[in-house]
């Protein structure tokens, strides 16, 4: 289906973590699938976010701020909500809990004040009714987890972590981490904390891996997927990789485990220079690459400054497991800010818009 390498060599991979189950067998809780649309009018898949998926906050308050702003937009129509995400969230976290535990504590663990998406951790552990705690929040005692409240220890059976695995327990990942905590990842493979999502999840983020997706779920649940990945050259495989070199101006290239647009080269848009040092970071390291055709993402009237103007869009649906799954009727819908640009990453200067699910 897919090189062992492909996984087993991932900056991702946890192999401490073969042969545990975690609660319902779930790893991914929260997912977003971030989709684009070509010049076509045909849906596809451009990007997996199986690890810490963000920019939810941004779909609740847009709407919020519409509803204020533009109240009469409104009016007559049956918009769904999406307020309900923090509770769908809380509810599914709640049923993954250890076994045997009846009312569960929940938190969100966040590394604090100077992370990028602190204003998304405050919001949504408002959202959810849950605790938002910090590492220096949280201690473990004989394998399980508390955290430290004004009354003394509190048990915690649920953590929505929005922290990368390597920061999560010094004991067990990488010792110098102010942000975890000890003893988590023990507690964790002894079943008495669940962590959301899953440590290791993130080999499903990786851009190498997204482009076997289609095999995978062939092979899996013997079926083609509902919507298609954008075509995709692996630079680890010949083929791709050739291909990749032919026509490196005119394709765009990116690195398999960035995340936020970083890395990622514009063959038609970049400068011979900037090819140039494309070529010889894919010389050396072609497993570190893919590539894919410019897709000419639909464009959306957005005003910008005192003028509407067409800019390019993607859509980020959320999906919350549990018991069961539950999707947003609303999503993420990021825009390129700048004139003709294709990349919509809030870290790269993009913006986003409020998204209706009419009926």
């Amino acid at each position: 289906t897919m090189p062992c390498e492909l996984v087993l060599g991932n900056a991702n991979y946890r192999p401490e973590m073969c042969g545990f189950n975690p609660p319902q067998g779930t790893y991914v809780h929260i997912c977003g699938t971030d989709i684009v649309r070509d010049e076509k009018g045909k849906f596809q898949v451009l990007e997996d976010n199986a690890r810490t998926p963000s920019g939810v906050s941004y779909v609740i308050e847009n709407r919020h701020l519409m509803m204020r702003a533009f109240p009469d937009l409104a009016e007559g129509m049956r918009i769904a909500d999406v307020d309900d995400y923090g509770r769908q969230l809380a509810g599914a976290l709640s049923a993954v809990a250890p076994a045997g535990i009846d009312s569960p504590t929940v938190v969100l663990m966040s590394p604090g004040a100077y992370n990028s998406a602190y204003f998304e951790h405050v919001f949504l552990a408002r959202e959810m009714g849950v605790p938002l705690v910090e590492g220096q929040d949280l201690v473990v005692e004989n394998h399980k987890v508390f955290m430290r409240t004004t009354h003394g220890l509190a048990p915690v059976h649920v953590i929505y972590r929005r922290i990368n695995d390597d920061f999560l327990d010094p004991k067990a990942f990488r010792p110098e981490s102010t942000l975890g905590v000890a003893g988590l990842f023990e507690a964790y493979l002894r079943g008495n904390v669940t962590l959301a999502n899953a440590i290791g999840t993130g080999v499903a983020d990786d851009k190498a891996v997204y482009a076997y997706m289609p095999r995978i779920i062939k092979y899996y649940l013997d079926q083609d997927p509902i919507l298609a990945n954008v075509p995709t050259n692996i630079c680890r495989e010949p083929e791709g990789f050739q291909m990749t070199l032919d026509r490196l101006d005119e394709l765009v290239t990116k690195p398999v485990g960035e995340a936020g647009g970083y890395g990622v080269v514009v063959g038609p848009s970049a400068s011979k220079r900037e090819l140039s040092e494309l070529r010889a970071k894919l010389k050396a390291d072609p497993a570190n690459f893919i590539s894919q055709p410019v897709v000419s993402l639909s464009v959306c009237p957005t005003l910008v400054r005192r003028a509407v103007e067409p800019r390019h869009v993607d859509l980020r649906p959320f999906a919350v497991t549990g018991d069961s799954t539950w999707v947003l009727p609303g999503g993420l819908t990021r825009v390129a800010l700048r004139r003709g640009s294709l990349v919509v990453n809030s870290s790269q200067g993009g913006g986003s818009k409020d998204t209706w699910v009419v009926g």
